[in-house]
């Protein structure tokens, strides 16, 4: 059993694209499918808070059980363990939507929070913390539970992202990605992917080499955002002709 916490596994590595890939993916595309279909039945006012409570408490021990186990093994530094990459933000930030319910974040955890979760769960940089491993189900927990928890605000809160919420998420993204260059350099770090690309299969190796990954990194999020915001665009366009 202690083979499946060790920050230094011997498991095999990840593979994209597999049945441990496509199970978690499953589970997260049915979990979103029900907050669908059983969304008018969570609006009332007592569940909603209740999966509210649950989502958000789901997310702190998430990433609280990550903190813990890097530092009971030995594993945490500066270098590595702060939650500076934007998918890894996002779950904190998600717990304060969840509980504050404020528009603003919304907006921000829409684009940012949503787009850089999928992505990550589509691309996993997990090494060899593959099935059945604790690294495993607390990055598909942590991320799954940012996907959920930004569905649940559109669903059930009935909050829509805007294109003014994109843009200055745009902006922001932009500001915070310099300041992490600056710590990554202070650091010797690599949060955000800023300085060289992951070791493991991502998008990025497509895009280039360093530094004008980063430039097609822009673009790629930008398109990302918009095919986010694109249902709302269409649901909107159709509502003015009528």
């Amino acid at each position: 059993m202690h083979a499946y916490f060790k920050f230094h596994s011997n498991l095999h590595s990840f593979r994209h694209f597999t049945v441990e890939h496509f199970l978690p993916l499953g589970i997260i595309l049915v979990l979103s499918a029900l907050l669908f279909i059983f969304r008018n039945m969570l609006k009332e006012k007592s569940k909603r808070r209740y999966l509210s409570f649950f989502l958000a408490i789901l997310l702190f021990f998430s990433t609280t059980l990550e903190q813990t186990w890097l530092l009971y093994e030995h594993a945490w530094s500066l270098k590595r363990s702060l939650p500076l990459q934007l998918s890894d933000l996002s779950v904190i930030l998600a717990i304060l939507m969840l509980i504050i319910r404020n528009n603003k974040l919304f907006q921000f955890m829409y684009f940012a929070g949503l787009g850089s979760s999928i992505q990550a769960i589509l691309t996993p940089d997990l090494g060899r913390y593959s099935f059945p491993h604790f690294e495993y189900f607390e990055f598909f927990v942590s991320h799954g539970g940012v996907v959920l928890a930004c569905i649940f605000m559109v669903l059930v809160f009935n909050y829509s992202p805007t294109l003014k919420g994109m843009w200055v998420t745009i902006l922001i993204v932009n500001i915070y990605s310099g300041i992490v260059f600056l710590l990554n350099k202070w650091l010797g770090a690599n949060y955000l992917y800023i300085m060289k690309k992951p070791k493991s299969a991502s998008l990025l190796d497509y895009l280039g080499q360093w530094p004008w990954y980063l430039l097609s990194m822009e673009m790629v999020m930008m398109l990302s955002f918009y095919i986010l915001y694109s249902p709302f665009w269409i649901k909107r366009m159709k509502e003015a002709d009528k």
